[in-house]
């Protein structure tokens, strides 16, 4: 019988330098890796009307929407190890590369590795009582990897 992974045990982590460790997105709602690998189509004088492929370009993308909170000194106890909307932002302006981590919830303890740059961040302020939220995109860098890129 297949075990299928709960979408509450794959988790989106980002690497802060200051504190030397992944830190979790914050009070994600979700978050999904997607990647493409472009296609390159010939078609020659030694085969007439036959397409022949080839792989092209390897490209990804990381997104995430969580709720934004308080991440500062003066946050609940754990919060301040938490990747929210202020540290995300922070990243962005300073056009920092992240390194980024995807728990899979695997029994194998399979997780995925890679760096990017945060291309999209947004946040939403309802009115009504309802919570803040944000949502991030991370370009990917290069390939994604089963082996942590920090040494």
């Amino acid at each position: 019988m297949s075990t299928f992974i709960k979408g509450d045990e794959n988790i989106l982590y980002v690497y802060n330098t200051a504190t030397s460790a992944y830190e979790p997105m914050a009070c994600l709602t979700s978050n999904s890796l997607s990647s493409t690998l472009g296609v390159n189509e010939v078609v020659t004088k030694c085969d007439p009307g036959e397409v022949i492929k080839t792989a092209g370009t390897f490209d990804y993308s990381i997104s995430g929407d969580g709720l934004y909170i308080d991440t500062g000194v003066n946050a609940p106890s754990g919060d301040e190890l938490k990747q929210s909307h202020d540290k995300l932002l922070a990243l962005q302006l300073g056009k920092t590369k992240v390194n980024w981590k995807v728990d899979t919830g695997l029994a194998t303890n399979t997780e995925y590795f890679g760096e990017g740059f945060i291309t999209d961040l947004s946040m939403e302020s309802p009115t009504g009582g309802e919570n803040t939220t944000f949502s991030v995109t991370i370009s990917g860098s290069g390939d994604i990897s089963l082996v942590d890129l920090i040494p």
